[in-house]
């Protein structure tokens, strides 16, 4: 079965790290291009990461110098390292395959507070 699942959201205070998860299944991550996306509420799903087949990585001017995307091909996995989170971090976020989109995972909450 194609899909991803992203796990490893928390309520978090400001200033405060997670690492955010996407595990993939029925394709290999180190062949396409994936995305870290994030909806907050009342807001259109935005892209803030996206992590090549070379491993070059892209942000979002918002998360720029803060997040961190890596790859673990043996796990099959992407990962979203967020330092530095701030309030405004506050949203579901989803992971996807942008040159093969999958069905969207339920997404991890992201709750920046204090």
């Amino acid at each position: 079965q194609v899909q991803v699942v992203e796990s490893g959201g928390d309520l978090v205070q400001p200033g405060g790290s997670l690492r955010l998860s996407c595990a993939a299944s029925g394709f290999t991550v180190e062949y396409y291009a994936i995305a870290w996306f994030r909806q907050a509420p009342g807001k259109e799903r935005e892209r803030v990461s996206c992590i090549n087949s070379s491993g070059n990585t892209y942000y979002s001017d918002s998360v720029k110098g803060r997040f961190t995307s890596s790859r673990d091909n043996a796990k099959n996995t992407v990962y979203l390292q967020m330092n530095s989170l701030k309030p405004e971090d506050t949203a579901v976020y989803y992971c996807n395959n942008l040159i093969r989109r999958v069905n969207w995972g339920q997404g991890t909450q992201v709750t920046v507070s204090s």
